[in-house]
């Protein structure tokens, strides 16, 4: 299905309001958002027109959730630029050495919107756990998962909580990004001192996206004794990561022990019943009536390991009724998901096919190559199949893990990684990977006719 063309994006514009509307709240989006304007649609670029007094600010602050949001609607190739009728706004020149403000916690991401399955229920007690006893349960508490599987939104949930119960409990939000940032605009204007205390006089800290702070040595080394700070005056810290502590090889040694001294939680992939239940939720939430529910069981056999993923298909199938006007059902929601996520066909190989082709490329069994040993000669042809499962079955990550020997998402993330970092600067490597890949959709093929 192609993208809405310059006549539809109206419609499509009005959507994302509405999108962005409930990620930010009803207080943010009146000040900031709402002035915002259609301008122009040229099938890639959504043109916004925006006041130029807070062009800067809404740049600076929001451009991500805009971005989202259009993509989530628009497409993955949509993007955003911003104008006042006289260019595209531009971030601001200088660097900002405030530390983030308490608050500014999106509304909607509470406990009570969390859907809780079977792959998430341990993070969603420790995290309620955290916000009900600060400094007393879990300390640190370290979540980690793929992206779009819930982090932030518990981060969130920790800190609304917090602000409505706490009594006065002082929390600080920021990502690991906007740390450094901080912190090296703190160095630039000599203000360490301020900045330090506005992060190690919190009672709670959640820092999201932890793995950013890897190779950055002096942030690194702020962040070592901010940690310390807080947690040797037993106030809560709760961080988020894409991957265990253990595989944050980039980060300090002692940095790594820190993050493993308290509760290390992971997030999994939602199973379907509960992939259905974040739809059900989400259009309730945001008043959609879908009669039909082969509507949202299709949404959610297609999209699998990604909970921002399968709302934002939600989003498209609502997005793509609301602009053609045709009934939200099951023809509708099947031309969309063609579209984003076609259904794989005869041809797509198994992970079993992958493993017999690089074992036997490897003159291993199957049995050793999804065995336990780490010995050298199973362990790289083990991380090269993980990649090939990966790249080549669109299986998600919790069945390929399982299918090695009931490996973790995290594991599966490490193996592809090892490739690709490998891959980058070997162009052997990139023959061989190429030869395999060949040989296991030869194989499907053979079995197909």
């Amino acid at each position: 299905m192609a993208l809405p063309a310059q006549s539809e994006a109206l419609p499509a514009w009005r959507t994302i309001q509405s999108e962005l509307r409930r990620l930010v709240g009803d207080s943010t989006y009146e000040i900031w958002l709402a002035p915002l304007e259609f301008k122009s649609w040229d099938g890639d670029v959504l043109e916004l027109e925006v006041p130029a007094a807070t062009r800067a600010w809404v740049a600076d602050r929001f451009s991500r959730v805009l971005q989202r949001c259009a993509a989530d609607v628009l497409g993955q190739r949509a993007s955003i630029s911003l104008s006042t009728g006289q260019g595209p706004a531009r971030r601001p020149e200088t660097a900002r050495a405030d530390p983030p403000a308490e608050g500014g916690f999106i509304p909607r991401y509470g406990f009570e919107q969390f859907i809780i399955g079977a792959g998430n229920r341990l993070a969603h007690a420790a995290a309620l756990a955290v916000a009900e006893y600060p400094g007393q349960a879990y300390n640190p508490l370290f979540l980690h998962a793929p992206p779009g599987l819930g982090k932030t939104h518990l981060l969130h949930a920790i800190g609304n909580y917090v602000l409505a119960f706490g009594g006065g409990t002082r929390v600080r939000y920021a990502t690991a990004e906007s740390f450094t940032n901080h912190f090296l605009a703190a160095l630039e204007s000599r203000s360490l001192q301020s900045f330090k205390h506005a992060y190690r006089d919190a009672d709670v800290l959640l820092i999201d996206d932890v793995q950013f702070l890897a190779s950055k040595t002096r942030t690194e080394e702020e962040f070592f004794h901010t940690f310390d700070a807080l947690h040797q005056a037993g106030r809560q810290v709760v961080l988020t990561c894409d991957r265990l502590p253990r595989s944050l090889t980039a980060i300090e040694e002692r940095l790594r022990e820190r993050f493993e001294s308290g509760l290390v939680a992971d997030i999994e992939p939602p199973d379907h019943p509960t992939r259905v239940a974040i739809l059900r939720k989400r259009a309730a939430l945001d008043g959609i009536s879908v009669a039909d529910p082969q509507v949202l069981e299709l949404i959610a056999d297609r999209v699998t390991d990604n909970v921002r993923a399968l709302e934002g298909a939600l989003i498209r199938v609502v997005a793509f009724h609301s602009l053609t006007q045709r009934a939200l059902d099951l023809a509708l929601a099947t031309e969309v998901m063609d579209s984003i996520y076609p259904v794989r066909g005869r041809s797509t190989p198994s992970i079993s096919d992958v493993q017999a082709v690089v074992a036997a490329h490897y003159a291993l069994s199957t049995d050793e190559l999804i065995s336990q040993t780490r010995a050298s000669r199973v362990l790289w042809p083990r991380q090269m199949a993980i990649h090939l499962a990966r790249e080549l079955t669109g299986e998600p990550l919790k069945t390929i893990g399982a299918a090695f020997g009931g490996r973790n998402h995290g594991t599966v993330l490490h193996a592809c990684r090892r490739v690709s970092d490998r891959l980058a600067g070997d162009q052997e490597l990139a023959v061989e990977l190429d030869a395999l890949s060949t040989a296991i959709r030869d194989l499907q093929a053979d079995r197909d006719c």
